[in-house]
């Protein structure tokens, strides 16, 4: 049965839970480390959970089936997934990778990977020409789109035909647009990754990470790697990313319909320089975005006239949250130079455009009206102006 999007993410693959006699609804959460055998070289098809666990692995089915992939490992974070997905590659390896990264990846890439023998090419490929930087040790592209945080958008069959031609693999990071706007692996991409703390639980309550690929070869690898590093996602944790899945569709759109309003609104706002989101008509990312993805998606940053008034933003809204991370029901401001991009060296940060005076918003599902007055005030209030609150 052919089902659409928003049916897989309360059913999945439909496959019946036989092993629950009660007819629950709700998925149960299997809190065992182990599991009984009937006898020696027999197994129930569980056999220690840090290999697998049914609820684990029910999630995964899920993830998979939205993603359009063959297989789903759900880890401990996101950074987990990264982490276990470069344990394919070995010692000589080189990849090219998208200079405008989430700064937890370039930490990992500049302190770990390198550590290990992995070398990388750190570009902007939405701009450069990307495939004068493959080499003979090349062995994968590493792409975000759009780019955290400053929204570029990264045309997907173009990475997708360059990997092709040079045999490379394509690793395209999906946490900004979930697979509910936009699935990579129909466009050609090789591996899908998400943070599923983001929009695939949507509460910021549990942290997740997915690896997804449409390959069996990979899916193989992968499964040797997550039971030997031992990074897999816990039962209750896959149950809570279970829930959050279900609303996935309904809370992506009212997030992307505020999103729309505050980019409305920052765009008329004289004290706000620059604003980055792909749903802007006659935008770089614009043409691109709408031709691989089925919507723009609830992530923007902009660039406000000092770093003073960025910072006083973030100490005078009254609703919106000074936080780290996204996707979540209440929407969130960020402070990349100090928070996400923290560890990213000042040069390379500064020429991404992540500068002082730079601040990211993810969307959540509030009464847009409310946020916009909350985003007003704390721009209003900078100059000396206290605006009427509501």
């Amino acid at each position: 049965m052919d089902l659409r999007f928003a049916t897989k993410c309360i059913y999945g693959n439909l496959e019946k839970n036989d092993k629950d006699p009660t007819g629950s609804i709700s998925f149960p959460i299997y809190q065992t480390a182990t599991y009984a055998h009937p006898e020696v070289g027999k197994s129930t098809g569980f056999d220690y959970s840090r290999l697998q666990n049914p609820t684990r692995q029910h999630l995964e089915e899920v993830v998979a089936s939205l993603e359009q992939g063959v297989d789903a490992l759900a880890f401990s974070s996101g950074m987990a997934a990264i982490t276990a997905l470069m344990e394919i590659f070995k010692p000589g390896d080189h990849l090219i990778t998208d200079a405008d990264l989430y700064g937890g990846s370039i930490r990992l890439f500049n302190n770990i990977s390198e550590k290990n023998g992995i070398t990388f090419s750190h570009i902007n490929c939405s701009e450069e020409n990307v495939e004068s930087y493959v080499k003979e040790n090349t062995k994968a592209l590493f792409i975000e789109t759009p780019t955290n945080p400053m929204m570029n958008v990264v045309d997907i069959r173009k990475m997708a035909a360059i990997a092709r031609r040079h045999n490379l693999l394509l690793i395209v990071d999906n946490t900004f647009m979930s697979p509910y706007f936009q699935n990579p692996l129909a466009l050609g991409a090789d591996i899908v990754i998400h943070s599923g703390t983001k929009f695939l639980g949507g509460h910021n309550d549990t942290l997740s990470g997915f690896v997804i690929t449409n390959s069996e070869e990979i899916a193989e690898k992968m499964r040797f790697i997550i039971k030997t590093v031992g990074s897999g996602l816990a039962p209750l944790d896959s149950w809570l990313i279970l829930r959050g899945i279900k609303t996935l569709p309904l809370r992506m759109e009212k997030a992307q319909e505020n999103a729309k309003a505050i980019v409305e609104y920052l765009l008329a706002e004289p004290k706000v320089k620059h604003v980055y989101y792909p749903g802007i008509e006659g935008s770089a990312a614009y043409e691109v975005c709408k031709s691989q993805a089925r919507g723009f998606g609830s992530m923007l940053t902009f660039e406000v006239e000092s770093r003073e008034l960025a910072l006083h933003i973030l100490k005078h809204t009254k609703i919106i949250p000074f936080a780290e991370s996204l996707g979540g029901v209440e929407t969130l401001l960020t402070y990349p130079c100090t928070q996400t991009h923290a560890d990213v060296p000042e040069d390379v940060r500064i020429a991404n455009g992540i500068t002082e005076c730079v601040l990211r918003l993810s969307a959540g599902i509030e009464d847009k009206e409310d946020l916009i007055a909350d985003l007003k005030y704390a721009i209003d209030s900078y100059d000396g102006y206290k605006a009427l609150y509501i």
